[in-house]
């Protein structure tokens, strides 16, 4: 059976109507109890040969290596990019879901100085419309949206690799927590891990973690 692929249907749809720019946004990290969230945006042209990311796919479904090579082709072809996180600071005091809204608004800001037009559109996985700024005329949220838009896609890919290497310098000031191999998820090494050694600065208090403890 054939693995279906993310393509540029959705983004083509919003071309066809006369769209500048298809915004493509997705984050990595909400449900990790350990380090940041982060997020990212890419643009695409609406003349990109797709075959050029035909190894793009669902962030989830590469390995290591094949996320970093297809990051790079992803900067390579895109027209802009643009990667942001929100630290442990900000999610302990307000929260994960206001840390969702303040990611994908700074990846917006970030990615808009490139625009040079206010005629774009947003495709954002899932069902975080209400975290975007622009009404809901300019955005539309996709379940499974990384594995649907090749835009979403490619940014579920660049937010990953960010994190993730992150996480791996991370692993040397923490060494027994194992952050390297789980990127600050909740696996059961990383809970026995709190068991033993307590929480460190980059945990996520706000997530109730003192029920592991």
């Amino acid at each position: 059976m054939r693995i279906k692929k993310p393509s540029f249907k959705e983004e083509k749809i919003h071309w066809s109507k006369g769209i500048d720019y298809v915004i493509g946004i997705d984050e990595v990290g909400r449900g990790a109890f350990a380090g940041p969230i982060v997020a990212a945006g890419v643009i695409f042209s609406n003349k990109i040969n797709a075959s050029l990311l035909n190894r793009i796919n669902d962030s989830k479904l590469l390995n290591y290596s094949a996320r970093e090579e297809c990051a790079e082709v992803i900067k390579d072809n895109a027209l802009f990019w643009a990667v942001e996180e929100i630290d442990i600071a900000y999610i302990n005091k307000y929260g994960i879901g206001k840390a969702n809204s303040a990611v994908f608004r700074k990846v917006l800001k970030k990615i808009s100085k490139n625009i040079k037009s206010s005629n774009y559109f947003i495709l954002i996985d899932g069902f975080h419309r209400k975290y975007l700024p622009g009404g809901l005329s300019r955005q539309q949220g996709i379940v499974k949206g990384d594995q649907k838009s090749l835009s979403i896609a490619s940014a579920s890919i660049l937010a990953k690799v960010y994190r993730d290497n992150l996480m791996e310098r991370v692993s040397f000031e923490f060494p027994e927590f194992k952050f390297s191999s789980n990127k600050g998820y909740g696996t059961v090494y990383h809970i026995e891990t709190l068991r033993n050694h307590g929480l460190t600065q980059i945990h996520r208090t706000s997530f109730n973690l003192q029920r592991f403890l």
